[in-house]
């Protein structure tokens, strides 16, 4: 599998932007308090599914052949990635089924059936599903759409680094969290091509540390999965954006669930926007790594903010 370019996120730039708005890059005066940084957070749960993932959805659907959009397409998700597999179909006509683990996040599968997608619940987590979903394709000839290994999703996630930088020219670090790792991934691809010097760094649960061991091993490693935060609680790897975080990333950290439930808190209070576990990674991660930051221009990414009302509980 070839990996997509910076000029692949170009194209999908071109592509995207005539569905979507980009989202603002905001600075709080609370969060440059609590960090000692120069603090901007990327709002990408403002985005109409409330996650990053749609940017990758609509370059992904836009461009599948005349066939594959005909037979339909199949995708295994924990929540955003199967919203934005949903809303790109819808926008071009393609019958999508959204494989998902039993007990998902509530306000996730009903945003999916509100863009008139198929939902079906196999498994206790994502992986079961993934595997599940990769048969279920063989089977009728639907196009499998992997979450992760997609070169046109990383390209098309790779936009909100764009965005970034494109606002924020000497921006200095930039955190990202890290699930499958297409976000990562795709914001290595562009924070290097412009300025190699700005630093790229990935963030995880400890509690489903799978792309982090595989980072740090430089092989595939599998791990248990334990954390609540569904957005990045994978149990294998997906070695496409590994290939390109192992080339590019320059750290990668974990934090507790604890932390990030703690980390949807400061948003709410500092900030005043909502993020979910996993969207809320990059400030947990942040807090973490204060002192190397101390006095930079650092950019948060807030990947999503799909948090139901009792885990918002939990966390409040």
């Amino acid at each position: 599998m070839i990996a997509p370019t910076f000029q692949d996120v170009l194209k999908a730039r071109k592509i995207i932007s005539q569905y979507i708005q980009a989202t603002p890059l905001y600075s709080y005066p609370l969060l440059d308090q609590l960090l000692g940084a120069e603090v901007y957070v990327k709002h990408e749960n403002y985005q109409p599914i409330g996650s990053f993932k749609i940017r990758g959805g609509i370059n992904l659907i836009s461009q599948l052949t005349e066939a594959e959009k005909e037979r339909g397409v199949v995708t295994a998700s924990t929540g955003n990635h199967g919203q934005s597999i949903a809303y790109a179909a819808r926008l071009f006509d393609v019958r999508a089924t959204i494989v998902v683990p039993e007990g998902s996040n509530p306000v996730k599968m009903e945003a999916i059936e509100s863009q008139g997608a198929e939902i079906f619940y196999h498994g206790q987590d994502f992986d079961d599903a993934r595997e599940y979903c990769e048969g279920l394709a063989g089977e009728d000839g639907r196009r499998y759409i992997s979450s992760g290994d997609e070169p046109l999703l990383i390209a098309g996630v790779g936009t909100h680094t764009l965005e970034i930088i494109e606002t924020l020219p000497d921006v200095q670090a930039i955190i990202v969290p890290v699930g499958g790792g297409s976000g990562a991934s795709g914001a290595c691809l562009v924070a290097k091509a412009v300025n190699p010097a700005i630093e790229v760094i990935g963030v995880q649960s400890d509690a489903a540390p799978a792309a982090y061991l595989t980072w740090k091993n430089r092989t595939a490693t599998q791990s248990f999965m334990r954390s609540e935060a569904e957005g990045l609680a994978t149990r294998a790897p997906f070695m496409l954006p590994q290939r390109i975080m192992w080339q590019y990333l320059d750290d990668f950290t974990l934090v507790s669930d604890e932390q990030l439930y703690q980390a949807v808190n400061l948003y709410l209070e500092k900030a005043k926007t909502l993020a979910e576990l996993a969207g809320a990674a990059s400030l947990a991660a942040a807090i973490m790594l204060r002192d190397r930051l101390a006095g930079k221009k650092v950019a948060l990414i807030l990947s999503g903010g799909n948090i139901s009302p009792k885990k918002l509980s939990q966390c409040l």
